[in-house]
Parts: structure tokens; sequence; C-alpha cells
């Protein structure tokens, strides 16, 4: 009895281990934009360089998602996820010391090879750490972790700026990355798949193709819009070699995928689910950013600090969800958090502006995130196995990621639309009046210049006419998917596979 408590205290140790690969990779994702006016200035990066700094991240991230997850499987997730860590850091000391842009974006890429890298194989390291009556737990802990980086990069990113360079915003990783090696070198066991599989070589090249072209492609119509010809044409061919990564995978004698988990009700319906709460998510993480600083005038710090109740409503519905899951089934957990989702996001669209409003609903939503997430997530973990652990958690990452660069595109254009046919420019030159449609940032800049109370206003009203439709799009799909949850999912959720006494 000694020697199993003994274990299931160092699963949870292993557990804290993850958590920190987790915040810093959460912390990282939020950080940068908090520097980019800092390094606009300092390595004279131009609006393009700017993009790269974050596409150069998203496309590498893309593509290493599925090959690490194999990777993992065949030489051991221990040993990988250490050598992650490893490079994770390097690449962040790297981007402190950076004295050019193309040198930010060169280190930016081998940053987002260690994320993908951390990223798949935690999800396979949780699935053999922990059975089916702990998962749960565990998926909820990880899941907060990951979006503590939400409020933590702009509160830590802001700080240092205001008293340290620039190089400082990465610098931080380098604390958090050793802490999660010597916690992974010390607690972490070993684990493998199926270590005699050959590797899918064409399904490597293929998936990491569809993915990098499909994601740059929304990335574009983001930028230029969904009608934008080249856009259009990269998103197409991203969608062919996905397909054709399909057409490989159904012939390959050894599949890097496995395509009969994507007929399978729980993995399916688990990712799909999980996805569509975080693409609801993010009509609130794209806009409130916009309305504190652009329009409001806070800084990031307090950007930050503003967003901190959506944590405390995460935490509250990751630990309800628990609790609610054994007692009525995950299917109608899920489908209460996306309700949730969609009725905060309603009332976020349709109500005043207020903070205190704001906090209320934004709670109020990470209640719903809190309930759905890990819920969904733990769904699609129970269909793995060990042998497969590693490409299963990496695809449901890989469709996670493809998710949410669909949602920041599309929710993106949506607030940016509302936002240039509302917004009245008067009698203003034509070069002020372009910057005003540009966006809310220029609006406010020119109305500043120019001290009109009144071109200030009609700013902050067409912002929150865009921010509201954006927030009504996101409210349409939780909905939608509170809906999918009670069609799609089984009644009862198969039992996971209890890996944690395996000994694997």
């Amino acid at each position: 009895m000694a020697t199993s408590m003994k274990d299931a205290a160092t699963r949870w140790y292993a557990l804290g281990a993850l958590v920190l690969c987790s915040v810093v990779i959460g912390l990282d994702s939020t950080v940068l934009s908090v520097a980019l006016p800092t390094l606009a200035r300092d390595l004279g990066a131009d609006t393009a360089d700017l993009q790269w700094f974050t596409t150069s991240y998203l496309l590498v991230l893309a593509a290493a998602l599925l090959p690490a997850g194999m990777l993992g499987d065949r030489y051991g997730r221990k040993r990988l996820l250490l050598i992650a860590l490893v490079l994770f850091g390097s690449a962040s000391a790297a981007c402190a010391h950076a004295q050019t842009a193309g040198q930010l974006i060169a280190a930016r890429a081998v940053l987002g090879l260690g994320s993908a890298m951390i990223m798949a194989l935690i999800g396979a390291v949780l699935t053999v750490l922990f059975g089916e009556r702990e998962r749960p737990r565990a998926l909820s802990i990880w899941v907060t972790a990951n979006a503590l980086g939400i409020p933590l990069g702009p509160l830590l990113g802001g700080w240092l700026l205001d008293g340290f360079h620039w190089g400082s915003v990465f610098l931080i990783n380098l604390p958090i990355v050793l802490l999660g090696l010597i916690a992974v070198a010390v607690l972490l066991p070993e684990s493998h798949g199926d270590r005699r599989r050959r590797f899918d070589i064409p399904g490597i090249v293929l998936s990491a193709t569809g993915l990098v072209v499909l994601t740059y492609g929304i990335i574009e119509a983001g930028e230029r819009g969904w009608g934008d010809p080249r856009a259009l044409v990269t998103i197409a061919l991203g969608v062919c070699a996905l397909g054709a990564l399909v057409f490989w995978q159904r012939r390959a004698a050894e599949p890097l995928i496995d395509l009969a988990l994507l007929g399978d009700r729980s993995f399916a319906g688990g990712t799909m689910l999980a996805t569509i709460a975080g693409f609801a998510f993010f009509g609130l993480l794209f806009a409130l950013p916009q309305l504190f600083q652009a329009v409001g005038g806070a800084d990031a710090f307090g950007t930050g600090l503003r967003l901190l109740p959506v944590i405390g409503g995460l935490l509250i519905g990751a630990r309800g969800g628990e609790r609610l899951s054994s007692r009525i089934g995950a299917r109608p957990v899920v489908s209460i958090g996306l309700a949730l989702m969609a009725a905060a996001l309603v009332a976020g669209a349709v109500a005043p502006v207020g903070y205190g409003w704001v906090a209320a609903w934004i709670t109020v939503a990470g209640i719903g995130l809190g309930l759905a997430m890990p819920t969904a997530m733990n769904i699609a973990i129970s269909a793995l196995d060990v042998g497969r652990s590693g490409v299963g958690n990496a695809l449901i990452q890989a469709i996670r990621q493809v998710g949410g660069a669909i949602g920041v595109a599309v929710l993106g254009m949506v607030l940016n639309a509302g936002y240039r046919d509302a917004v009245q420019v008067g009698d203003l030159p034509p070069q002020a009046a372009d910057t005003v449609r540009d966006s809310a940032a220029g609006g406010v800049a020119v109305a500043g210049r120019l001290g009109s109370a009144d071109l200030l206003a009609a700013v902050r009203d067409a912002f929150g006419h865009g921010m509201s439709l954006s927030l009504l799009v996101a409210a349409a799909l939780a909905a939608g998917g509170a809906v999918l949850a009670l069609v799609i999912l089984p009644r009862a959720e198969r039992p996971g596979p209890v890996l944690a006494e395996s000994g694997v």
C-alpha cells in the first residue's frame, strides 16, 4: 500500500513538471504581443517582420506536431520531452539576444519546433500516467495551466518592458524551463509506443505540407480578407495536401495516423468539441485586449489584470466539471459548458461595455470553458491506446491549432468588417480617413492628434459594434457545439485505458 501511495504521489508530482512545460508555452504565446512596438523600434522591424515573428512560430508548430508525436512513441516520450525543453530554452535565449529581425524570426521558428514537441508529448504522457478515474482531474489541471499564459503573458511582459530590455520577455522562459527539465528528469517515467513501427515518410511530408500551407493560407486570409485570391489558392493547396494525406494513409502499410480514430465517436467528437470551445474562446481573447488597450487606453499590464477573471472562472469550471462528470456523465457536462460560453458571449455582445459587466461575463465564459474543454479532451483521449498515444494526442493538438488559426482569422475578419462598416470619418482628409478605417488603434491615434472627442466616440462605438458581431459569431458556434455534444458523443463513454499501472 505504501508503494502504491508513493507511486500515486509521484504521478501528481510528475504532473507538476508537465504543468511547468505548459505554462511556459502559454506564456510565450501571449508575451510577444506586448513587445511588438518595442521590437519594431529596436530591431527596425517593418509590418511584415512583425507578422513573421508570429507566423514563423505557428508554421513550424503546425509542421512538427504529428512527427513529434510519432517520434515520442518510438524513441521515448520522456527523452523527447527533455530534448524539447532544451530546444525551447535555447531558442528563447536566441530570441532574447537577436540583433536583427531575421535572427528573431529564425529563433522564433526553432521555438515553434520546441513548442510542437512539448504539446504533442504532454498529452501522450498524461495518457500513460493517469487512468480513467484520475485523468479528468489531471486534464483539468493541464488545461488550466495552458490558460494561465493568457493573463500572465501581458502581466509579466508589461512589467519587464517597463524596467528591462525587451529580451527579458524571452529570458523569463529560462528559469521555468530549468525547473521543468529537473522535474521531468527526476519524476517522469519513460514510456514508449510501438517501437517497431517504420517511419511513414510520405505521411510526414504530406501532413507537414498540408498543415503548414493551410495554416499560412488562413493567416493570409485573416490579414488580407477571405476574398483575397492568394489566400484562397493557398488554403485550397493545403486542403489538397491533407486530402492526399488521407488517400495515402488508407493505403500505407504502417500509416502515420490511424484513420480509424476519425471514425470513433469519442475521439472525433471530443476533439471537435474541444476545438469548438477553443474557437469560441478566441472570440473573447481576440476582442477584449483590443478593447482594453486600443480603445480603452490600458497598458499591457492593465490588460492582463483585466483578464484575470477568466482564470478564476476556468478554475471553478474545471473543478466542477470533474464532479459533475462523475455524477451525470461527460456528455451533458460538455453541452452545459458550451451553452454557458454561448450565453456569456451573447451577454458580452449585447450589454454595456463597463468593466464590472465585462468581468462578470468573462468569468462565466471561463466557467464554461473549464467545464467543456477538459471533459471533451478526456473523451477524445479515452479512445487512445498506449501504442499510439503520441500520434493520437498530436493529432488532437494539430486539429485544435488549425481550428484556433481559423478562429482568429474568421473572428478578426468579422470584427474588422463590422468596425469599418460602422465607423464615421466625416470630412477627414483621405489619408487620415484611411487610417481611421484601417483599425480602431489607428482611429484612436488620429482622434488624439486632432483633439476630436466626436471622432474618438465614433471609433469606440464602431469598435463596440464590430466586437459585438464577432462575439455573436463565437456564441453561435458555441451554441451549435452544445447541441452537437448531445448528438454526436456516445451516451456512455468507454472507460479510458488504465495505463498508469501498466508499467509502460
